[in-house]
Order: C-alpha cells, then sequence, then structure tokens
C-alpha cells in the first residue's frame, strides 16, 4: 500500500470490469470519442480488449500481460488502448466478435482485436499467452509485429481490412428476391431437429462433444418439437433429448451441488469440470428449462433442480431493493491468507477436508462405514483428487475434487446395505455441512451491475 499504484483513467468507469483494469500499466481509455480522435490525431492503431468481470480467462491474461509493465510500455506506446465491457457494450461486442469469428474460425472472452483510427478491424483473436510459446505466438510478439506492418505496410493492412469487411457484409446481407416468402416454418423445424439429433452426444447429452454449453434455447426447441409432435418417434426422441440433457447436466459437476445454481460451461465432455463463474443469464433460463421439464414429465427430480436454482439466484444474485446482479467470478482466494486467487478455489473440494468434516459413523451401514464414505462415493471423490490434468492447464486444481453424482441413489445405498431414504437424509446432511465449511472461504468477486435485459 505504501507504493502508489499506476492509475488510469479507467478508474471514472461505472463498469466492475473496467474498474479491475483502472491500476494496469497500460494508458486504457474506455469506449468513446476521446479515444477515437487521438487515434485519428495521432494516425495509431487502436487495440480493443473486450471482456467481462467474472471471466477467468480476461483474468489470466491480465495478470500475465496487462499488468506487465514492459508490454503495458509497448501497448501505451504504439497502440490507443480501449477497454470494453462485454455486458455494458453488448453492441460493440458483437461487431468485432463477428469479424473475430469469421476470419480466425473461433471467438470468446477476452477477445483481442486491432482496428484502423476509423475503427475498421483487420486482426482478431481472444487469448494470447504473454510471450511466444511452442504452439502460439506471444502477445508481445504480436503487438511489435502489428506495430511494424502499421509502420511498413500500412496499405497493405488498409486494404486487406476492406476485402474482409466486404465480404462480412456480403455474407451477412439478407437477400430477397422479389415477393419470396420465408421458407415454411415446418421445414425450417424440421432441419432444426435434425441438426439437433445428428450433433446429440447419446451417452452424456448435449450437443457437442466439449466444451458443453448449457443452450437452453435447444432444450425448449426440443421441448415445443415434442409438443407438436408427440405421437411420432421423432416428437419421442425431442423429449428425450432435452430430458436426458438437463438430467446429465444437473448430475454434472457444472451443476454446483453444494451451493446450488449452474456454472457457465463444462470443459469436456461429461459436464464434470466446468468454468466456474455463474452468469444470471443462464440461471434465468435454465429455471425456465428444468420447470418444463418437470411439467412434461411429473418427475420431481426436475422440480428440486427449479427450486434449487431459484434458491442460489434469491439468496446470492438478489438486491435488497429488487433486481438481480450479472454474476459471481469463476477465480477466487483459497484462504483468507492467500495471495493470488484461483480458479474454482471456491467450490472445490480435497478427500481429506470432507473426511474431516463427516466422520460420523453411519447406522445400519456396512462396518466401519462413515458419512464421508458413503458422500465420497456417491459424489466421485477421489484421493488424489478427480479432475484430469488435461482439463486443467495451469494446475489449479491438483489434489481437488469437483462433486459430481456418480451413480443413482440406489446403487450408492445398495453398496453400503442402506435404504434409499436412510442415503437421501446422509447426503443431505453431508451437503449441509460442507456448505458451512464453504462459508468460511472468502467469496468469489459478485458484478454488480443489473442489466435490464438479463433482469427480464
Amino acid at each position: 500500500p505504501s507504493v502508489p499504484r499506476h492509475v488510469n483513467r479507467l478508474i471514472n468507469e461505472k463498469s466492475p470490469y473496467l474498474l479491475q483494469h483502472a491500476h494496469n500499466p497500460v494508458d486504457w481509455y474506455p469506449w468513446g470519442q476521446e479515444a477515437f480522435d487521438k487515434a485519428k490525431k495521432e494516425n495509431k492503431v487502436i487495440f480493443l480488449s473486450v471482456g467481462y468481470s467474472t471471466c477467468h480467462w480476461c483474468h489470466v491474461m491480465e495478470e500475465e500481460s496487462f499488468k506487465n509493465k514492459e508490454i503495458g510500455e509497448i501497448m501505451s506506446k504504439n497502440f490507443v488502448c480501449i477497454k470494453v465491457d462485454r455486458e455494458e457494450r453488448p453492441d460493440v461486442d458483437k461487431v468485432y466478435m463477428t469479424f473475430v469469428q469469421a476470419t480466425s474460425g473461433g471467438g470468446g472472452w477476452p477477445m483481442s482485436v486491432w482496428l484502423t483510427p476509423d475503427l475498421k478491424p483487420f486482426v482478431g483473436g481472444t487469448y494470447f499467452p504473454p510471450e511466444d510459446g511452442v504452439h502460439r505466438v506471444g502477445f508481445r510478439t504480436v503487438l511489435l509485429r502489428i506495430a511494424e506492418q502499421w509502420k511498413e505496410n500500412k496499405d497493405a493492412l488498409l486494404e486487406n481490412s476492406q476485402k474482409i469487411l466486404e465480404a462480412l457484409l456480403h455474407r451477412s446481407e439478407i437477400r430477397v428476391r422479389g415477393q419470396e416468402s420465408p421458407p415454411p416454418s415446418k421445414e425450417v423445424m424440421a432441419t432444426c431437429f435434425q441438426q439437433l439429433s445428428n450433433s446429440y452426444d447419446e451417452e452424456y447429452g448435449g450437443f457437442s462433444e466439449y466444451p458443453k454449453f448449457p443452450t437452453p434455447v435447444n432444450l425448449n426447441f426440443l421441448f415445443t418439437y415434442w409438443a407438436l409432435h408427440r405421437t411420432t418417434p421423432e416428437g419421442a426422441r425431442a423429449l428425450q433429448m432435452a430430458l436426458h440433457t438437463l438430467k446429465m447436466m444437473a448430475h454434472g459437476g457444472i451443476h454446483d451441488h453444494i451451493g446450488q445454481g449452474f456454472h457457465r460451461y463444462s470443459t469436456d465432455q461429461h459436464w464434470h469440470v466446468p468454468h466456474f463463474e455463474k452468469m444470471l443469464y443462464d440461471q434465468g433460463q435454465l429455471a425456465a428449462a428444468y420447470s418444463r421439464a418437470f411439467q412434461i414429465s411429473g418427475d420431481e427430480f426436475f422440480a428440486d433442480v427449479a427450486r434449487d436454482i431459484l434458491l442460489y439466484v434469491s439468496r446470492d444474485l438478489s438486491d435488497r431493493a429488487g433486481g438481480f446482479y450479472s454474476a459471481e467470478d469463476a477465480d477466487s482466494y483459497p484462504t483468507t491468507a492467500s495471495g493470488e486467487k484461483r480458479e474454482g478455489a471456491f467450490c472445490v473440494w480435497a478427500a481429506e477436508e470432507i473426511r474431516a468434516l463427516l466422520p460420523d459413523p453411519v447406522e445400519g451401514a456396512t462396518e466401519g462405514t462413515t458419512l464421508g464414505d458413503v458422500f465420497m462415493h456417491h459424489y466421485g471423490v477421489e484421493e488424489t483428487g478427480n479432475v484430469s490434468p488435461m482439463k486443467d492447464p495451469h494446475q489449479e486444481l491438483k489434489g481437488k475434487n469437483v462433486l459430481i453424482v456418480r451413480c443413482s441413489p440406489e446403487l450408492t445405498a445398495a453398496r453400503f446395505g442402506l435404504a434409499p431414504e436412510q442415503l437421501s437424509v446422509l447426503l443431505q446432511e453431508g451437503r449441509q455441512r460442507l456448505s458451512t465449511a464453504r462459508a468460511q472461504r472468502p467469496r468469489p468477486h459478485l458484478d454488480s451491475k443489473m442489466l435490464a435485459a438479463w433482469n427480464g
């Protein structure tokens, strides 16, 4: 605290994301006329960085590059650097994300785009590591190359930018030929159903191998499709795909079994290891999807999950004056004494922690069984941790467990010689104790912005 920290003009902003970057040694500007005028006047390339305050890889890029004094100097000297909160300016995000997806074949946040002084994009990507690696060019190298190209080959860059934009505009035009009407809705529905059916993961649910996002719009479509085709095999398949996906998600690690609600997405095929941020829009849409699943199937399981989501939102994302906050972060301090945040620290468990919290012998179970044994078996807890190193590139989850329901209540009960009703009480007790223990950990950052669209 005795050393005065660097301060840039983001300190005057309202967005939690922009404020997170207010002490970077980078001459950041918010999106606006002041930055555009400077770029034109000094004939400089604009470096645009878009993210949001609870985004894990945004934090990583900030720690590695934007807090690095030397990289900060390269950025400030050669570029006009603009920081945008994608939740505050979805319009800006959408324009440049379209460009990044079209030119790089992928997208996501943090989004990094270089623009001409009149805001036309010519190079874009997402996260860059700070230095060159075996498979990726480092951020420092990209900055220096682009600065050099702008000095040496500016005309070629501008021409290339113009060509890309023309191709994009051409692609996005909706061409209506004369009085031609749009394709009939039946045909559109059949095509959508076919595409979802072809990409469906029969074993784990969902519509991609990995990463897996809980995409409620797909599930809602399948419910509607079923309602219109109840007596056909296709209708039955639509319902089966939606219900199975919702069930697998609820059993998975993407579902917070201790603190309720759902994380952003799963990095693997099994819905197991998530990126741990929790977004308001996911909770809202999933609560509706699980409610519909219950209304259609009558299965209490789905009603319980809907209640679970609404409990999380009302407890952790609600403002007393009414209205809902935007999100909770993926990263947090493992303990109150920790100096650096880790992804998932608030949510993951070491086997010995669980044993220590649940030491009680279980009445009526096979000899020597503790509550910890039952709980760990049911939630897939392993002594050395249950996260594959492949899904933990920064080794933040080493030796830790992400809880995932590995077997049905009937199987767990049979394994320990218990009645299913007794098992339910034991698991509830276990979850309660872990919840109390977790409440002692430092909470992740809360993005308290209230966005009208997400609240709606």
